[in-house]
């Protein structure tokens, strides 16, 4: 039987994924649950596991590719004694690879024709001839675009010396071009090319100047907050955080709790519990809006922002509300370590209902972070400052205080329910009980 591998959606409104590369080939046998490929989107780089074991007879997509969410991109023949038939395992159009040369006497056979069917080509004149360019070198789709979006001309692109197989040009050695890239002055043109139009104008290093292209990430992250700035109205809050009771807990637990656990107690989940219970308390901040609806979530799941060496990704606790402390350490810590090592399942990085980030880890005060869409609020933990406060009664002690910033759709949260959230977790994480149990 043969099984279809698709293009799996890698997060929360990602609608396509780039193929890094290829672990396996055609031909080879894999386990279920192998990697077999790597995929990347703005939202994780994803290790792409086997739907089934058998043998990989099909590979539809080459690497660099750009693939939509849902579309085959391999094809799994789960009988090894079918698969290793020569009648099953044919030569294979692969988008973005070159097509097989025409012979006069080899049969073509199409992709999507019934296994039994061949169509035949009985010579090579009969059959459109390649164009000047198909004959010369052979370039991806995703090369074609980068080509046409940068203004490089067909002649152009065939003085690129590629990297890839057969000395095909990849997006790595355009993007190496690109940035290397200098228009020839007017005189030393010797035939003028047109600029097409619509083209964007290519970017021109200056003196001191380096052109560095996104990678697919960094991409993919620019749209989707550029999305997010275009669809919400933005207002940001802050609040300040009397840390003391938070503090007092984890210094008393956090040696036994290592040595149980197997990592640290940190602030994050504390932080995510005092969310959970005023999220429960305004449930419009755990909400999403369509059009003139808004949708009220009944349950809690939390995204919380995690720093990549290349970007940022937001796994989801999911089912936050249903969760005690304890719970939600351990939730914490598996996410980010595996968002770290880059081993989170695509399930994982979509689904949340509100998210949390964190600037405070590198030492910022506070942040006005952009809205995860398609959630309407986002929270901003700052740096936890010891600093001296003005207590009831005008006297003064050091305090470890905190900055929390929340950032809202002004579409349906307005600055009173927005405020009132926000002081809302300011309370529970002032009124922490330092002596319950962990």
């Amino acid at each position: 039987m043969r099984v279809n591998v698709i293009m799996p959606q890698l997060g929360e409104s990602v609608a396509e994924g780039t193929i890094l590369k290829w672990h396996k080939k055609v031909g080879d046998v894999i386990a279920k649950d192998e990697d077999i490929l790597e995929v990347s989107t703005d939202k994780v780089d994803s290790e792409i596991p086997a739907t089934a074991a058998g043998i990989l007879v099909e590979i539809l997509a080459a690497d660099g590719v750009t693939i939509q969410v849902g579309k085959t991109i391999a094809v799994i023949e789960t009988d090894v004694t079918e698969a290793q038939s020569a009648e099953k395992i044919k030569p294979l159009l692969i988008i973005g690879e070159p097509a097989p040369p025409l012979k006069e006497t080899a049969p073509v056979v199409a992709y999507g024709a019934p296994e039994s069917g061949v169509i035949t080509v009985s010579r090579p004149h009969e059959a459109k001839a390649p164009s000047q360019t198909d004959a010369r070198r052979f370039y991806s789709p995703l090369v074609r675009k980068i080509a046409a979006d940068q203004g490089i001309t067909d002649l152009e692109l065939d003085r690129i010396t590629g990297s890839g197989t057969d000395g095909r040009v990849t997006k790595g050695d355009l993007e190496s071009y690109l940035a290397k890239r200098q228009i020839p002055a007017p005189s030393a043109v010797k035939v003028p090319t047109p600029i097409p139009v619509s083209t964007a104008t290519p970017l021109i290093a200056g003196q001191g100047e380096e052109i560095v292209p996104m990678d697919v990430m960094r991409r993919k992250i620019a749209e989707h907050m550029v999305r997010s700035s275009h669809t919400a109205v933005h207002v940001t809050s802050v609040s300040e955080v009397d840390l003391k009771n938070v503090v007092i807990f984890r210094e008393r637990h956090k040696a036994a709790f290592e040595a149980r656990e197997g990592f640290k107690l940190t602030y994050t989940p504390i932080i995510i519990e005092a969310v959970v219970k005023a999220l429960k308390e305004f449930p419009y901040v755990n909400s999403s809006v369509d059009g003139d609806n808004v949708i009220l979530k009944h349950y809690i799941n939390i995204g919380m922002a995690v720093a990549l060496e290349n970007g940022l990704i937001v796994p989801v606790i999911k089912g936050a509300d249903g969760m005690n402390l304890l719970a939600l350490c351990r939730a914490v810590n598996d996410l980010s370590t595996r968002a770290r090592a880059r081993k989170l399942n695509p399930d994982e990085v979509h689904g949340s209902t509100f998210s949390i980030t964190n600037p405070g880890v590198f030492g910022n005060l506070f942040g006005s972070p952009i809205i995860n869409q398609p959630n309407v609020a986002i929270l901003g933990i700052g740096a936890i400052i010891k600093r001296p406060v003005v207590l009831e009664g005008d006297a003064i002690a050091v305090r470890p205080m905190m900055y929390v910033s929340l950032s809202y759709d002004h579409r349906i949260i307005d600055g009173a329910l927005g405020g009132k959230f926000l002081q809302r977790v300011a309370h529970y994480l002032e009124n922490f009980d330092p002596e319950i149990s962990i």
